[in-house]
Parts: structure tokens; sequence; C-alpha cells
């Protein structure tokens, strides 16, 4: 396989956010890692079920065509032992999703081998990871394995949203409303309407996906994206404006004021949503795929269940 090309789109996630592992990670939670490796192995020549991210992977892939890792890769970066990871191969194999490259570390961290890798998403069910990913500046969410499953209502379509603040813009503005409360942030954010405002972490995200969209595709694959925002008018501007300075489209935009974004998000049936507050990404979860990004002001002290 050729060396990591810079203009191609790079994700890794750990074999939890691919593959549903569940039962075999509550072995190795009342054991040790040895009784997990051996039930992993045991089951070598059975597939794993799909896990939470399986639908985002396997339309990303799709953007290949014919040409694997031509546009897109897919790497498997997990605390899994080498052992447990050939069954990870294997069921990839099943699924025909052209996964080529992986790091097992059988416990320790490996977000470290993120930068080497050149990704551009590491998705985990690791917390600890996720926020050692984003403080090295990759986009990176925690999966929630239990979350709803994408839809199949869109099989050539790839649809993803993301919140705003914190997620695709800096916590700037968040910080403000949690300081001076819901009127102070109105007021701040409709006086600087025209200035945009900081990047967040999962902008380059939303900006290698326009790139992938703005090219020219064999496969006949689609995206469309969402901002799925608790801001209201007249916030909306400077949100609208950002994307605007930056050449970036959102298809779909929702600024919901406050309303659980469960219900919408259901409506909308993307194959993954991100956002970095914890009631949002539960009320998501009923719905859809969804990622918890634990960067910004609210994820100091707040886990989500």
């Amino acid at each position: 396989m050729p060396l990591p090309d810079p203009k191609r789109l790079v994700i890794a996630l750990s074999s939890r956010a691919l593959f549903d592992f569940e039962d075999e990670n509550r072995v190795f939670e009342a054991a040790d890692d040895r009784a997990y490796m051996r039930l992993q192995l045991e089951r070598l020549e059975q597939p794993a079920p799909p896990g939470v991210a399986f639908s985002l992977v396997r339309k990303l892939l799709a953007f290949n065509g014919d040409v694997p890792g031509s546009r897109v890769e897919v790497v498997v970066l997990s605390r899994n032992d080498p052992v447990s990871g050939l069954r990870v191969f294997r069921s990839c194999q099943h699924y025909g999703l052209p996964v080529e490259r992986g790091v097992f570390t059988r416990g320790e961290s490996p977000w470290r081998y993120l930068r080497p890798l050149a990704a551009r998403l590491f998705l985990s069910a690791n917390e600890a990871d996720v926020r050692s990913a984003l403080d090295a500046g990759v986009p990176a969410a925690r999966v929630l394995p239990h979350a709803a499953r994408a839809s199949d209502a869109h099989p050539r379509e790839l649809r993803i949203a993301f919140d705003g603040d914190a997620v695709l813009f800096s916590d700037e503005a968040e910080r403000v409303y949690q300081r001076d409360g819901l009127d102070a942030f109105q007021a701040h954010e409709a006086g600087l309407a025209g200035t945009p405002l900081p990047p967040g972490p999962f902008l380059p995200l939303l900006r290698a996906l326009h790139q992938l969209r703005e090219a020219a595709d064999p496969a006949g694959m689609r995206i469309r994206t969402a901002l799925v925002t608790a801001r209201s008018a007249p916030a909306h501007e400077r949100a609208i404006r950002t994307l605007m300075d930056g050449r970036i489209d959102v298809d779909e935009a929702m600024f919901l004021g406050g309303l659980p974004k469960g219900e919408f998000l259901r409506e909308f049936e993307p194959d993954f949503f991100f956002d970095d507050q914890s009631r949002h990404v539960l009320s998501a979860a009923d719905h859809v795929p969804v990622g918890h990004v634990t960067g910004g002001c609210l994820n100091t002290d707040q886990p989500v269940a």
C-alpha cells in the first residue's frame, strides 16, 4: 500500500466504534484481557455486528469507487491486542470494507499514532483517548456504543450533522453565555455578526468533506451536511457568516433555540452527529449515531453516561 497522501481523508477509529463488541467488552471488564483475547479468538470466524460508526465508514469508503484508498482511508486504531485485531480485520473482510491499516496497542493509549497517520478524525469509546486527541489538534469524539444505528434510507448519500459552538466553531460565544446569560450572548453575537468565529475542532473535517464533495465522484456518492445548533435569531447570523467567510456550505441549518435536538436529527437521518453538550448527545442517541466532542468549556467536569 502506498504512503499516506496528504490529500486523502484519513479516518481513524477504535474497534468498538466500528463494530459492536459490547458483549466482549463486558468479559474484558469482568475478568482480564486474556479472557477477552480467548473469546475473540474463539469467535474469529464469527463476524462482529456493525457498530455505531459502521454506516459512516461504509459510505466514506464508497467514495473510492474501484480504487481502494484513492480518496478516503479508514484505519483501525485500537486499545485491543493484536490477537483480537485478527477478528477486526476478518469482520472488515466479511462486510467488504477495504480496511488495510491498523494499530493495536493492548491497553495503551493509541492516540499518539494519529499524527503519523495524518488522521483528520478519530472516533473512540474511550473518553481519555478522545480528550488527548483533541488536545493534540485532531478532531475527535467519544462514540456512544448504545446509540441508535443509522437509517438505510440514503444508501448513496453520506449525511453528517454538526453542532456549532465548540464543534465547528470555538467555544468563545459559549463562554459569554455561561458567564453572562442568554441576553448578553444574543447581544454579543449580534454585535459581532460580521466577525467570523474562531474555528472549532471540527471545522477542518467539514472543510475536508466539502472538498470531497466538490471533486469529481465516479462512484456516484453524495454528501449532505447540516448545522444543528441551539442558537436562534439574531445569533444565527454570525454562524452562517463564519461558514460563508470560509467558503464552506452546509445543506441544512437548524437554529433550535435550545429545543432538544433528537427528533430533528431523526428527521435528517444522519450517518453521524457531533455535539459537545451531554444533554444534546443523549437526546440524539435515541435516534441517530452520535459522538460527544469532549472539549470546550462545558466539558471540564461533564461526562456523558
